[in-house]
């Protein structure tokens, strides 16, 4: 038997499965194509995660879009994080290719047409299906950890939250959350002291220049109403195709943290959302991270601890996690080992430091005796990765240099019409789309402070005019003295009269002259 043909019993023995697939495309060996040697991964495996990763141009962005095409045709639901702003054009075919029809012949099957059902969704000033979340959804504990807080300020942020459920404050958005932390600060800082105890002051101001830190980013837009409901991202459109939901996030890729907080708050959801389902033969949902570095870079090491727990436990809700990057090395090595489906596009090796990366991301795939690992990722064609996925018994699959299958739908954006007409025909954009600011912490921490102060002023008033009452008792009262004391001393005119000697003695002149 010839070299070739070992070859390909040993990739149609490997890649064998008795449940349905998605087939990705043909194995080559060396330069050569081998026809019909179909490299294809298990819908029972899809939800251990993976990984998409290559250079700039290498083909990254189209492996993905397959990847969503076909989960999709088999009634899969996907969310796209569309950070290039490049996968809208799911939503048309294909316009076809010469070059496309040959590699599909190569492959071993025609290349066929087709778009898809899509949703267009946004958390910034975009035009699409908006997602929000509320501060009382994230909860003080992962808020804490997206903050960045220390173990006092987490403190803190635990009495916040139990202050507001206490005192029935909703606490929906940014502003709410201010609020809280202002009044805490000052003029609920009584009251917060003798319920919860003492709070620094220092401390609540440096949660309050985080916050605003993710506000400058974006997240006024983000925080409030409506929320989201996750359920959202599983429909299934009339001809059972699962809907693409596409996140637009091309006007955020200098706004990490604002999109890290989101990733953090979507998987949070999802996983206290959809119940348990163990292994069953087809995932619930599919996520795809693009330009995943974006989530690591400025990730603290609490919050890496969080998406690790997130990767290793979400699997079991039927959710797959797929991390689209440049270089294995940008995701942690904790999360890199949870990932099922390797797909490694070409690497570039300008320098040393990217030789020695390169070493590193071989060292991720399977030892094969066809193929220099480390040699053949610089050699890679566009369109060409090496595959590894995990069988239906959870094991790994032999490497394959694979030419992958070419987009059904369009390899480029929609037209602004044609965007606007897919935003249009959205069942979810009204729901979510209308303005809804409520009653919250804000407006009734306002209303307590105002009906303090007004009671304050009250009070005051009452004071200053109890003072001039007294005040004019007391003049009264002294006038009054005065004025008696006046008329005591003073003699009757008559009197003085009477009593005057020249009176006195004229009297007793007349008696005398009449005793005689």
């Amino acid at each position: 038997m010839s070299q070739k043909d070992t070859f390909f019993e040993y990739i149609n023995s490997g890649y064998a499965t008795k449940g349905d697939f998605i087939n990705l495309g043909a194995a080559m060996l060396g330069e050569e194509t081998i026809t019909n040697a179909f490299v294809k991964v298990p819908l029972k495996t899809l939800n251990r995660h993976g990984l998409i990763a290559g250079a700039t141009g290498t083909g990254k962005t189209k492996t993905l879009q397959v990847l969503a095409e076909n989960l999709s045709e088999k009634g899969i639901p996907v969310l796209l994080m569309d950070v290039k702003g490049d996968l809208s054009g799911l939503a048309q075919p294909n316009a076809g290719h010469p070059k496309i029809d040959a590699r599909h012949q190569m492959i071993g099957f025609p290349f066929e047409a087709k778009k898809f059902p899509v949703e267009i969704l946004t958390i910034s000033q975009q035009n699409g299906t908006r997602i929000r979340a509320t501060i009382s959804e994230f909860g003080p504990v992962l808020l804490s950890r997206i903050l960045d807080l220390s173990e006092a300020q987490e403190g803190i942020m635990a009495i916040i939250f139990k202050y507001c459920d206490d005192h029935k404050l909703p606490l929906l958005d940014l502003k709410d959350f201010k609020k809280v932390l202002q009044y805490i600060t000052n003029e609920g800082k009584g009251e917060i002291e003798a319920e919860y105890g003492r709070i620094s002051t220092s401390s609540t101001g440096s949660i309050l220049r985080k916050v605003i830190e993710i506000e400058h980013q974006g997240g006024d837009l983000f925080f409030g109403e409506k929320s989201f409901e996750v359920e959202d991202l599983t429909r299934i459109d009339e001809n059972g195709k699962g809907i693409i939901s596409v996140l637009r996030l091309t006007d955020i890729q200098d706004k990490p943290k604002l999109f890290s907080t989101f990733m953090m708050q979507l998987l949070a959801e999802v996983y206290q959302t959809f119940p348990e389902q163990g292994d069953s033969d087809r995932p619930e949902l599919i996520i795809f991270i693009d330009e995943a570095h974006l989530v690591f870079e400025e990730a603290t090491k609490a919050l890496l601890n969080q998406i690790e727990s997130v990767v290793k436990l979400i699997r079991s809700k039927g959710i797959g996690l797929y991390f689209v990057t440049q270089n294995p090395n940008d995701v942690p090595e904790d999360i890199l080992a949870q990932l099922g489906l390797k797909i490694q596009h070409s690497l570039r090796a300008f320098t040393a430091k990217d030789r020695k990366a390169i070493k590193l991301a071989a060292e991720n795939y399977p030892n094969s005796e066809y193929y220099d690992t480390s040699e053949v990722l610089t050699q890679l064609g566009i369109g060409e990765a090496f595959v590894s996925v995990l069988n239906e018994k959870g094991i790994p699959t032999p490497l394959a240099r694979t030419m992958l299958r070419a987009p059904m739908s369009r390899m480029d954006v929609l037209t602004d019409s044609e965007l606007q007409e897919v935003i249009q025909n959205s069942r979810i954009y009204h729901k979510y789309n209308q303005e809804i600011d409520r009653e919250s912490a804000y407006e009734l921490l306002n209303n307590k402070i105002e009906s303090s102060n007004l009671a304050a002023e009250k009070l005051k008033r009452e004071e200053e005019i109890q003072k001039e009452r007294e005040k004019f008792e007391k003049e009264r009262t002294t006038q009054t003295r005065r004025t008696t004391s006046r008329r005591s001393t003073a003699q009757d005119p008559i009197v003085k009269v009477l009593t005057s000697a020249t009176f006195m003695r004229a009297v007793f002149g007349v008696l005398t002259k009449l005793m005689k």
